[in-house]
């Protein structure tokens, strides 16, 4: 009999493929507490109550053992991701200000007809071979363009940005099967980099100011005065990151998806207007993000009956909730037309993720440009070789054969 508990047999990568058996037993428990002290929850509407409770924090310097924080962290301050309000409000206006409403109202909106292009010209470059990997030849550089465009990043540090990032990813596996110390090491040291790399590029466009956020944010006035160069460093790290880590994984989930249910291919390519519906529901289906592990509750409180002490570390199982019967019927089944789809694909509360309607766009934009090109499309591989994280859970190749020759009005 296994001795593993529940997390442990999560974060184990012979589960990455199909974690959501694993997560069912989670629901069964409504709250489990593992050995280590931690505590899950998988159940959709304790999962609600807890992303809106003021009493559970996102900052880990408030957990019972600081030490193992300032292990993970080399005593770096968190981005605003990892802090509370106020501090935490603060600094997401200040992000917030360039890239989207109320002061920034038509950002996304302005680069649709440049992701479009982005993803044209990649499927160009697709046509006639009889192979491609979606994640290194579509759904990587995709988002990677739009991200570096958007914040003024040069294209051609992309590749030294792509090792900082999954360095930093791999820093906040759990898994205790190989390095971990020699991993929190290495993600400090990958974050420093980054941060000091995206702390000059910002100097740079202090002296010569350009058409981007990185600039924009640097000679932002607003009554909340300005990012210091630290908190920009950190705020830069995260949007670069998040601005085209999480989407890769939705676009490559979207694809595997969709070749698994032919039908439903069938039918985005027969009706596109269903894309946008399409995207909700694979943001529950096959979310890119399955966990926040970095809450901490400020005072014991309880959560299904179950008392949840001060300061211990409580995961978030948002692909839990995610395929919860009590919300939606039928979880485990992918349906495009689902309705009322309040889904954990983006978080929730305070910290929702506010790059949301850029990732919605880009997603629906990539795949119904793939859908119009790849005609044939068949998976080499099920399932796929994963990434290695559970948190940010998607396929690290995703080999499809395909059928050449799109449609030649594109």
């Amino acid at each position: 009999m296994s001795t593993e508990t529940l997390l442990e047999r999560i974060n184990a990568y012979a589960s990455r493929p199909d974690p959501y058996p694993l997560y069912a037993e989670l629901r069964e428990h409504g709250v489990a507490r593992q050995n280590d002290g931690s505590y899950l929850v998988g159940t959709y509407h304790e999962i609600t109550a807890l992303l809106h409770d003021p009493r559970v924090s996102s900052d880990t310097r408030h957990r019972t053992d600081p030490d193992d924080v300032l292990a993970r962290t080399g005593g770096l301050p968190p981005s605003f991701i990892g802090v509370d309000d106020p501090e935490h409000d603060r600094l997401r206006r200040l992000a917030m200000r360039p890239f989207g409403p109320p002061h920034s109202p038509y950002r996304v909106e302005e680069l649709h007809t440049d992701i479009v292009e982005i993803a044209r010209e990649l499927i160009a470059g697709l046509r006639d071979r009889d192979r491609i990997d979606i994640v290194d030849d579509f759904a990587y550089p995709l988002p990677v363009t739009v991200i570096c465009r958007l914040l003024g990043v040069p294209q051609e540090d992309m590749p030294e940005l792509r090792g900082w990032t999954n360095t930093i990813i791999a820093s906040l596996d759990r898994s205790p099967d190989d390095d971990p110390a020699g991993r929190r090491r290495a993600g400090v040291e990958a974050r420093m980099a980054m941060g000091q790399y995206l702390g000059a590029l910002a100097d740079r466009r202090r002296e010569h100011p350009a058409d981007d956020m990185i600039s924009a944010l640097v000679h932002d006035d607003g009554p909340d005065g300005r990012l210091t160069q630290t908190e920009l460093m950190t705020s830069l790290t995260l949007l670069t990151i998040a601005g085209h880590e999480t989407t890769v994984n939705l676009i490559t989930n979207g694809v595997l998806t969709l070749l698994r249910y032919p039908e439903e291919l069938a039918r985005l390519r027969a009706q596109p207007d269903l894309m946008p519906s399409a995207v909700e529901e694979l943001l529950r289906y096959e979310p890119p993000v399955h966990m926040l592990p970095q809450r901490t509750p400020l005072t014991d409180i309880e959560v299904a009956g179950v008392t949840v002490p001060k300061g211990a570390p409580l995961y978030l199982m948002l692909a839990s909730g995610n395929r919860d019967p009590l919300q939606f019927q039928d979880p485990d089944r992918f349906d495009p037309t689902r309705r009322d789809n309040q889904h954990f694909g983006f978080g929730g509360g305070i910290h929702n993720c506010f790059g949301a309607p850029l990732a919605r766009v880009e997603t629906q934009v990539a795949l119904t440009e793939l859908l119009h090109h790849l005609l044939d499309p068949r998976l080499v591989e099920d399932p796929p070789p994963y990434r290695h994280s559970p948190i940010l859970r998607g396929p690290r190749h995703l080999l499809v054969s395909q059928g050449t020759g799109a449609s030649a009005g594109r």
